[in-house]
């Protein structure tokens, strides 16, 4: 049975919520920390221990995890809006328990792409969870905050389990030492998540019911259909649909960088832990710049946000491409963060503004479809490019696609978020946007 909340009847509000808000932000770290303890070693295992060296065929760890993800966040969303969140989360821990254990004994390359289908569902089904509890559990005035706070967590787990992982591949070999993290992070979650955690489904209805307006109109907000909601999301409403392709542009650059920095730091016989550094700056400003760049876009808005940190992101990769040496790509790194964080907690939040709360883990689960599908694009896309142009060509092909998606989203996305009044008059979907009448 599902833990009811402490108190009797829901409350919305980060400060009535902090003790679950805070346990959730404990969980989301360690499910970064599940993605960060491979991050550095597994594309330096696949050289040395496997003998890969095709850049594409070493990626196709990166795209199974990718589009396993991808998969398992559509049914994150459509499963936590049916049966509850908290179900799905202690699902999602079940499936990384073999993650490491595969990887300590994996041997041949079809065991590391077994454990990542495995981690991705992993992946999709506690982070998506735990944002749209977190979603729930703020209410609208502070939804930057709230997955700037989440984001950080996560990403920052990653910066630091990257390092730990770097060192302890140095200190005592690629294998099993950096794996051990991932049996003891699987070990906490599945305690916090099945002893604490409480259910947040009763937050969504209690703000469902405090905004929707009566009568047909409100009947529209609350009863798209799942078809309904995968077009608007995807396709029809401009916010949700240019956030999905910004969020699809955002984790091509993290897939790419995930298969292809080791390999293109270690062109300049850098050390191991030199690579852990380098590999951890990205995630570790990008972790922490998110503890203000969420609360930035509740008081200042959304969209400006989102178009400077792609254009950031575009520009850091070219500084990336241009350099051949551990300080330009430290400055590229750091850059990258920066404008991975501008953009990564500020998408989430445009989902929370346009979608209603009867529906907002299915638009969750499909925004981060898109999204996660970036790992496989990435992935796909850097190897390729890589194997046919080089390493450095594969950094300006990103480089490209966020300038091109930093321009999208400042001519098709309109401004979710009033700072003023903490949002926009109605939530829903904006009138005009598509999909009937308003």
């Amino acid at each position: 049975m599902n833990r009811r909340p402490a108190t009797r009847t829901p409350a919305l509000g980060l400060r009535r919520n902090a003790a679950q808000f805070t346990l959730l932000v404990a969980v989301n770290a360690l499910v970064g920390g599940m993605v960060g303890q491979q991050q550095t070693v597994l594309p330096l295992m696949a050289e040395s221990e496997f003998g890969l060296t095709g850049y594409t065929f070493i990626f196709t760890y990166v795209a199974a995890f990718g589009i396993t993800k991808a998969i398992a966040n559509y049914f994150a969303g459509t499963l936590s809006d049916r049966y509850g969140r908290r179900p799905v989360l202690l699902v999602g821990w079940l499936f990384a328990v073999p993650v490491p254990l595969m990887l300590i004994l994996a041997p041949g390359w079809e065991w590391v792409v077994a454990a990542n289908v495995l981690l991705g569902v992993n992946q999709g089904l506690t982070w998506s969870t735990t944002v749209v509890m977190k979603i729930d559990l703020v209410g609208p005035a502070q939804r930057g905050l709230a997955m700037g706070l989440n984001e950080a967590a996560g990403y920052g787990a990653v910066a630091l389990t990257s390092l730990l992982a770097g060192h302890l591949a140095e200190a005592y070999g690629l294998r099993p030492a950096p794996f051990l993290l991932g049996l003891a992070y699987t070990a906490l979650a599945l305690l916090l998540s099945g002893a604490f955690v409480h259910e947040t489904r009763d937050h969504a209805l209690l703000e469902a019911g405090r905004h929707a307006p009566g009568g047909r109109r409100g009947r529209l907000h609350a009863e798209l259909t799942d078809r309904q909601i995968l077009a608007q999301t995807s396709l029809r409403e401009p916010a949700l649909s240019s956030a999905s392709q910004a969020g699809l542009v955002n984790n091509l650059n993290f897939g790419l960088s995930w298969g292809l920095f080791p390999l293109l730091f270690a062109t300049a016989d850098l050390t191991t832990g030199q690579i852990g550094l380098l590999f951890a700056l990205y995630p570790g400003v990008w972790g922490a710049g998110q503890l203000f760049t969420g609360a930035l876009s509740d008081r200042f808005g959304r969209k400006h946000l989102i178009t400077a940190g792609m254009a950031a992101q575009a520009a850091a990769l070219a500084l990336i491409a241009a350099s051949s040496g551990f300080t330009g790509w430290a400055a590229g790194t750091v850059l990258l963060g920066l404008g991975t964080a501008m953009v990564y907690p500020t998408l989430l939040a445009v989902i929370g503004d346009v979608a209603h709360p009867l529906w907002r883990g299915r638009a969750v689960g499909v925004y981060r479809v898109w999204r996660d599908l970036g790992y496989a694009v990435g992935a796909l896309l850097g190897g390729i490019v890589a194997d046919l142009l080089g390493l450095h060509a594969a950094v300006w092909a990103a480089a490209a696609v966020s300038a091109l998606s930093a321009a999208a989203v400042a001519v098709r996305m309109y401004e979710t978020h009033r700072p003023s009044s903490g949002a926009l008059p109605e939530q829903g979907l904006r009138p005009g946007a598509g999909g009937g009448e308003r």
